[in-house]
């Protein structure tokens, strides 16, 4: 039989794991909602103990918690950063929407953190001092979201951009014939192509760096409803500032506390930012797939790394493995954003209570891109080798090259050459040559692809 303790709150005595250093907020939470089994994401648990160590010192700045109390919080929540209390917090998502809850388990966690070093808290009295669950989770939504864009996402999208620029610089003057509508087009450098995926991982990465400019604003100072009440003058401020200083990233106090306690507009854009690289990397993906299909009855464009056997049926066939998982983490993250734009609406009054869910989906959004594009840039886009004879076959076969033809002998006639190759299955110059539209010379001296690009 479990050994347990007795702890209480204000509703009576609870048992509680002897070993564990949760108390009774914690416990009934854990015994009232037995809903899935997603916990709450590790960053929010980090965020809050950056955040409750920042309120500690501004607390004792302002008079409110001894220097003895606040180093022992703050001692604490670095311990907790660390990862050795990660058991402590075993609470799931699907709890109360304001998060009070996992507010109440970290403050019960590092004040029974605080008695073992010999300093006695009260969760509520003093590590939660100046608080309240409905400014705190907004404000540690809001450092976790920015601590994983800019920490987590932003550097592995950069290290993937380069990756591409590296694979852009290797081949600047192989030139392949282009697609549009899934149908061949004009001629374009391979370097041009590999540019364009590099922008579109850089420009979400411009969208992602705004975002960080509205999620740097936190609801700390506005306890309950937005007013402050309990809090000292200034206490945001100095919150803010200790804040930036643990971290590293620029935080700032939200002008209007109503504002923030109850709106997850931020949450929502920078979010909305996360699914653009999502939507961009989901191209990424399928373009070099569809190019390096084959190995002999596809495009066979591109050769991709051989990572690993690909059917448990048919015998040496290999996958493009690293290109599906991106795509999947990209519906995930699709399917994420419409889950935080539904909660993110359902701001009633003084509170938005969709926070834990929200919470959620943004840090598993955040993980599964960087984790992706990591994964993608070192088992695939490192290894990407263009099949130069494969493109120049293609490129000599189009019929598209007839598009440089249009300035000399007009697009009618331009068309009438290219319909006439196709269909008798011959070159644009036999059937240019054919037609009388152009000498063997000129025909020569017009359609020349490195002039189209």
């Amino acid at each position: 039989m479990m050994d347990t303790r007795m702890e209480h709150d204000t509703m009576g005595e609870i048992a509680v794991p002897a070993d564990r250093h949760w108390g009774a907020q914690t416990q009934r939470s854990l015994e009232n909602f037995k809903i899935g089994g997603e916990r709450q994401p590790r960053e929010i648990i980090t965020a809050f103990a950056y955040l409750k160590e920042a309120c500690a010192k501004a607390n004792a700045l302002k008079g409110k918690l001894t220097e003895e109390q606040a180093a022992a919080i703050a001692y604490a929540c670095r311990e907790i950063r660390e990862g050795k209390w990660e058991d402590e917090f075993p609470l799931v998502v699907w709890q109360t929407g304001s998060g009070t809850q996992t507010n109440m388990n970290v403050n019960e966690v590092i004040a029974h953190l605080a008695a073992e070093q010999g300093v006695a808290l009260h969760p509520n009295d003093h590590v939660n001092a100046s608080q309240s669950s409905n400014d705190t989770y907004p404000s540690a939504l809001h450092i976790a979201a920015a601590l994983s864009v800019a920490n987590e996402v932003l550097p592995a999208a950069e290290r993937l951009a380069d990756a591409f620029a590296t694979l852009e610089a290797a081949y600047p003057d192989l030139i392949r014939i282009g697609r549009t509508h899934l149908q061949d087009a004009t001629p374009l450098r391979f370097a041009q192509e590999v540019s364009g995926w590099r922008e579109l991982v850089n420009a979400p990465c411009r969208m992602l760096r705004a975002a960080l400019e509205e999620l740097r604003r936190l609801a700390i100072g506005g306890t309950a409803v937005g007013t402050g009440l309990n809090a000292p003058k200034d206490y945001d401020k100095l919150v803010c500032q200790e804040l930036s200083a643990l971290t590293g990233l620029d935080f700032a106090p939200d002008e209007n506390k109503f504002h923030a306690l109850t709106s997850k507009d931020a949450v929502v854009f920078a979010h909305g930012a996360l699914k653009a690289l999502a939507a961009n990397l989901m191209k990424i993906a399928n373009d070099i797939r569809w190019q390096a299909s084959g190995p002999r009855c596809g495009m066979g464009e591109l050769h991709i790394p051989e990572n690993e056997p690909g059917s448990s049926i048919m015998p040496g066939k290999v996958n493009p493995t690293q290109c599906e998982a991106v795509t999947m983490a990209a519906v995930q993250v699709m399917g994420n954003d419409a889950a935080i734009g539904f909660a993110a609406s359902q701001g009633n009054f003084q509170l938005n209570v969709f926070l834990p869910v929200s919470a959620y989906n943004f840090q598993q959004s955040a993980r599964l891109l960087a984790d992706a594009m990591d994964s993608f840039r070192t088992h695939c886009v490192e290894g990407i080798r263009p099949n130069i004879e494969r493109m120049e076959e293609n490129l000599r076969n189009s019929l598209m090259l007839v598009t440089c033809l249009t300035p000399k002998i007009g697009y009618e006639k331009a068309a009438e050459c290219a319909k006439k190759a196709l269909q008798e299955g011959t070159t644009l110059k036999e059937a240019a040559l054919a037609l009388g539209l152009l000498t063997a010379e000129e025909f020569e001296e017009t359609v020349q692809p490195e002039k189209m690009v």
